[in-house]
């Protein structure tokens, strides 16, 4: 049987597209119970034509497929939980003055410079039940009392939303925790928390309570700080306390999935289990024992590593394999992957948006689908080398498929993943066979010094051969410009030649053909759009000024450091460049008029000179100007006001009262972001 001819696979990629559409859409919960309802009685009725007719069999199917669609719209609007009445956004006065906040600590975040994170769930504001998952920031101190998970906190603080891109093209930290359910912060110090003297025992508590044994009985053997952040990231998927400087070169290298848990760790505990199970008969019996002992294993990790998101995900990928495998089916491995999908998706939709889990389920994919044709084009009869082979094939076959959507957020390509893949598998084998039983012994005693001696010495020469492999940065092909147009069309070429290879015959040399004429017109529509665009940008930066002007694929940079090769690469501009395939033109002196679309542009700059007889459309004030904003406004009368991220707060706060008098719209990139005209 076909795999598309399953009709689970319609049913998911039906739910799929509802749950996409809700998520862009926004549809009103009273139209969807509308819609479910009528598609509700539409599938009963179809359902019984079709068993006296058989040709109405058509109807029966759109009917089941619609109410799949509905289905993921009503599924991702009752998991957005901002919608939900008792959400803590629905307390407005909790964002504008201090409240008393009573939370319950969830998870340990990574800490920054200056605060320690976690995660927390709202159990009440101002003594009004309400709930949310909120992310609290406590400053550091020199006291070590450190908040353990199931800590009930009581603080007085008023919520923060949490800050969106104030530039184009950046990474929007707002949406990425809006797609997890957190839709605030809280900033804090320790003196102005209240600790509760019980805890909540809840398996957060028990997880984050086995994690913190586990730390300290390897703390106790004496194992290398650095060596150990790096194990628990590779075994426990914890990287709150990894290094900046390990995960560069990690990136660098290619290697940057193996420090965040996912399909391949999991998918190495299960060979594991397999493996030791391997004298079990495979009888009904048997093969029961087995299948039962691996997801057992399965979810014992998932709680050893915290019950996080990314663990959870490919536990339960896994473990769908594994009954797929259990039950034998042919063309059950596909199946069984979507059924994972489709049941995760089912609890938390948001994770289709998530990187990772886009990122795990194409690379297990491409792997299953690629990776025996790969395998094939060349069979080594030496062990080493069918061993190597493999790692590569396997290490193609995903890089292949997860390269588009790879360029696509990060604009970044490891030339040298092959060689990472090549030369970090064995060690990498090693250390995950070990640091399971480390992790194992970690959780009752201290691991003997023999053990964790070995332990820390691999794990140190992964990170130099890691290290070694990222120092070649000529290999590290950046600021890759890679946008939608690009990401459909490669993928269906991608698609289409894998489909040919498989089975080669004129049509499907036709769609290979097709697909590459369509890889063309993206090229050419991202360049008709590229070349018709004209746009003058204020950017929110904070000590200096930053104004772009461009027409077309020329862009010209004012500002007061004139250096082109320092600007191109400044982090406020670089992903618009990035973003628009485009590169600096010239930069220039920041200018105190400007001409853009037939409107006037005053800048007026920490100087405070301006011509009084200018009646400008656009006025942007930066470096705090000492100008008395009232008096100048009797003079000039501009449409609007620009204020960027260069200027005090306290200046802007009277600037923007000002202009609310006059009735004159005022823009502050540190508010709103950039001005775009």
């Amino acid at each position: 049987m076909k795999v598309l001819d399953f009709p689970l696979v319609k049913i998911t990629f039906a739910f799929i597209f509802g749950v996409v559409a809700s998520y862009y859409m926004h549809f009103s919960i009273s139209l969807v119970a509308l819609l479910l309802a009528l598609f509700s009685v539409l599938f009963c009725l179809s359902y019984y034509s079709s068993l006296k007719n058989s040709k109405k069999y058509i109807l029966f199917g759109f009917s089941v497929y619609s109410l799949s669609f509905i289905l993921g719209i009503l599924t991702l609007l009752s998991h957005t939980e901002s919608l939900q009445k008792d959400n803590y956004t629905q307390c407005k006065s909790a964002f504008e003055n201090p409240q008393s906040i009573v939370l319950l600590l969830r998870e340990k975040l990574k800490s920054n410079d200056y605060s320690d994170r976690y995660i927390a769930h709202v159990k009440s504001i101002s003594g009004k039940n309400y709930s949310g998952k909120i992310i609290i920031n406590v400053q550091k101190d020199s006291s070590k009392n450190a908040l353990l998970i199931g800590n009930i906190l009581k603080v007085k603080t008023t919520l923060q939303h949490s800050k969106s891109a104030k530039n184009p093209n950046q990474f929007d930290y707002s949406t990425y925790l809006a797609n997890k359910q957190i839709y605030a912060q809280i900033y804090c110090q320790k003196k102005d928390i209240l600790v509760s003297k019980t805890l909540q025992k809840d398996i957060w508590y028990y997880c984050g309570k086995l994690h913190s044994r586990i730390i300290s009985n390897l703390e106790k053997s004496n194992f290398s700080k650095s060596e150990m952040n790096v194990a628990l990231a590779l075994i426990l998927g914890q990287q709150q306390e990894i290094s900046q400087d390990i995960i560069q070169d990690y990136q660098y290298s290619g290697a940057t999935h193996i420090l965040s848990v996912s399909g391949l760790h999991v998918g190495f505990i299960m060979l594991f289990i397999t493996f030791i199970l391997k004298p079990i008969p495979n009888t009904k019996r048997g093969s029961f024992i087995k299948l039962t002992s691996i997801l057992i294993s399965l979810a014992g990790f998932a709680v050893i590593s915290g019950l996080s998101p990314s663990v959870l995900r490919s536990v339960v990928m896994f473990s769908f394999l594994a009954i797929g495998n259990h039950l034998r089916r042919n063309g059950n491995i596909y199946h069984t992957l979507l059924v994972s999908i489709l049941l995760i998706l089912l609890f938390e939709p948001y994770f289709l948006f998530d990187v990772g889990f886009q990122l795990s389920y194409l690379a297990l994919f491409f792997i299953l689908w690629l990776q025996p044709i790969l395998k094939n084009i060349y069979k080594p009869k030496n062990k080493i080398t069918l061993y190597i082979w493999e790692a590569l094939t396997v290490s193609f076959a995903a890089q292949i498929g997860t390269l588009p959507l790879c360029l696509f957020y990060f604009h970044q390509f490891p030339g040298l993943f092959f060689v990472t893949n090549i030369i970090i598998l064995p060690v990498l084998s090693f250390i995950m066979i070990a640091g399971i039983i480390v992790m194992l012994i970690a959780i009752f005693t201290s691991p003997p010094l023999i053990i964790i001696m070995i332990f820390e010495k691999s794990i140190y020469l992964l990170n130099l051969m890691i290290h070694g492999v990222a120092s070649i940065e000529s290999f590290v092909i950046r600021d890759i410009s890679f946008n939608s147009y690009y990401l459909l069309s490669f993928y269906l070429l991608i698609i289409s030649f894998i489909i040919w290879i498989k089975k080669p015959n004129y049509s499907k040399l036709i769609f290979i053909l097709s697909t590459v004429i369509l890889v063309q017109l993206s090229f050419i529509l991202t360049k008709i759009q590229k070349e018709s665009e004209r746009e003058l940008i204020v950017y929110n930066e904070k000590n200096n000024t930053l104004v772009s002007e461009r027409i077309g694929s020329k862009i010209v940079l004012f500002t007061r450091d004139i250096n082109l090769e320092k600007n191109s690469k400044n982090r406020n501009i670089n992903p618009y460049l990035v973003g628009n395939s485009i590169a600096l033109t010239k930069v220039e002196a920041t200018k105190n008029l400007l001409y853009f679309k037939n409107k006037k542009i005053l800048i007026i700059d920490s100087s405070g000179i301006y011509p009084f007889n200018l009646k400008p459309d656009i006025l942007i004030l930066t470096q705090t100007p000492k100008i008395n904003l009232d008096r100048l406004l009797k003079n000039i009368h501009p449409k609007i006001i620009i204020s960027d991220g260069s200027n005090s707060n306290s200046i802007q706060n009277l600037w923007k009262n000002s202009c609310i008098k006059r009735n004159i719209p005022f823009h502050s990139t540190t508010e709103k972001g950039y001005y775009k005209l």
